[in-house]
């Protein structure tokens, strides 16, 4: 179900009972294709507009920048990231040190950084709470796969005010995996016509219950898996929040910062609405434009990435173009979330817990020929070539599929959050 804003804000008190009844295009009985990515890197796409900062960009006081610069050979090499792989420029003039990985500068794509024998990347294994006080063993994403991300060309992040340390960029390395691990191993119920359902005993209709803690409902939904039934808009959304307050509650615990993001979850008394910014919908043709200015309670909006480029951790929208298709409710488009090693998730373990790239663009692809299953519709499926899959990874104006835009967590704790608005 790729539930879109436009359908979200016709109906958004009944939110959870909608998204239930639009489960038939999360991409269920997808068929299994072999990885594109050893061609990636040999194909760069061009990108337009030429981002001048490419990489992680460090604004800051001199003293802090001498600082920085010190510190991250350390931790470059810590993550096993060797010194002749990162080109640093100091940008003098405007205050910024500028870190970007040593590819051409044409290269944007993060997709096959895992297969590249030069990297060396291996996955990291996680250890994640489990039912009855217990824990499970998740492999997911290495940090340092996110970081090599984050420093290719195709966008730039950038640090600043209390965000002038080493330690900023770690946390939001750290902060990016622990979503990407609790997205690893999903297996929610889809609601195949009927209502979403939620465990009682925590939730209602979406909602969490006034006698427990946000922390508590939102473990369980991952905790206890086979007492949901939810949708794919809610699934992404559910991830992220968890993501974002487990990692302040238990992997680097922050009071305070775990009262912030509970007090913007809370602000509405809905926690799963509005965790986007309203701008992310903007491409929709009823937008709403009072939505324009509204900040995300979670995440902030990363604008004009280039096709290919993926940070682990990404919220990713791949947009049906199709005029025909499209106006099939649950068919607008996809939402998912980048997992690395050219994954992204499967909420309901329908493809061993996750899509590649070439299936996930396959999949929105085929709803124009009639393909809602892979199985009943097999026979209408066309095969895409690999020039047909290059040309739909770019931006729809260029005619592709996928949205230049990237929905990202903030800079929790060091940041001045922007503030929440009342609808």
């Amino acid at each position: 179900m790729y539930f879109t804003k436009s359908l979200r804000a016709r109906n958004r008190f009944l939110m959870a009972t909608i998204i239930s009844l639009l489960v038939s295009g999360c991409g269920l009985n997808v068929l299994t294709a072999k990885t594109d990515a050893p061609t990636l890197a040999a194909s760069p796409v061009v990108h337009e507009p030429p981002i001048v900062d490419e990489g992680i960009r460090f604004v800051c006081a001199p003293a802090s920048l001498e600082r920085i610069a010190a510190e991250m050979p350390e931790y470059l090499s810590a993550l096993g990231i060797a010194a002749a792989w990162v080109v640093n420029r100091d940008d003098a003039a405007n205050g910024a040190l500028i870190f970007t990985l040593n590819t051409p500068k044409g290269e944007f794509e993060t997709l096959s950084f895992k297969d590249r024998p030069e990297f060396a990347i291996r996955d990291h294994v996680d250890q994640l709470p489990a039912s009855n006080g217990k824990t499970t063993r998740v492999v997911t994403v290495s940090r340092k796969e996110i970081l090599l991300a984050l420093l290719q060309h195709g966008r730039v992040t950038t640090f600043d005010g209390l965000n002038c340390d080493v330690d900023a960029l770690k946390e939001h390395v750290e902060l990016r995996q622990n979503i990407v691990s609790w997205a690893e191993n999903l297996s929610w119920e889809w609601p195949d016509g009927g209502p979403a359902e939620w465990n009682t005993k925590y939730w209602k209709r979406g909602t969490p219950l006034a006698n427990v803690s946000l922390h508590e409902a939102f473990d369980d939904v991952f905790k206890n898996q086979s007492n949901y039934a939810i949708g794919c808009y809610t699934a992404t959304k559910l991830v992220m929040v968890q993501g974002v307050l487990d990692y302040y509650h238990r992997v680097r615990p922050n009071p305070a910062v775990e009262r912030l993001i509970e007090e913007r979850l809370l602000f509405d008394h809905d926690p799963l609405v509005s965790i986007e910014p309203g701008k992310m919908w903007e491409f929709e043709t009823d937008f709403d434009q009072s939505e324009l200015a509204r900040p995300g309670k979670l995440l902030k909006l990363k604008n004009g990435i280039a096709p290919r480029n993926f940070v682990p951790g990404d919220w990713v929208y791949f947009l049906n173009t199709d005029p025909v298709s499209s106006q099939k409710t649950g068919y607008e488009g996809s939402n998912a979330i980048y997992l690395g090693r050219n994954k992204f998730s499967d909420y309901y373990d329908d493809n061993d817990h996750a899509y590649a790239y070439l299936q996930k663009m396959d999949e929105v692809y085929q709803w124009r020929n009639g393909v809602f299953s892979r199985s009943r519709d097999a026979d209408k499926i066309r095969p895409l070539t690999e020039q047909e899959v290059r040309h739909l990874g770019t931006p729809p104006a260029n005619g592709g599929i996928l949205m230049d835009i990237r929905a990202v967590p903030y800079f929790f704790g060091r940041s001045e959050l922007p503030e929440m608005q009342a609808r």
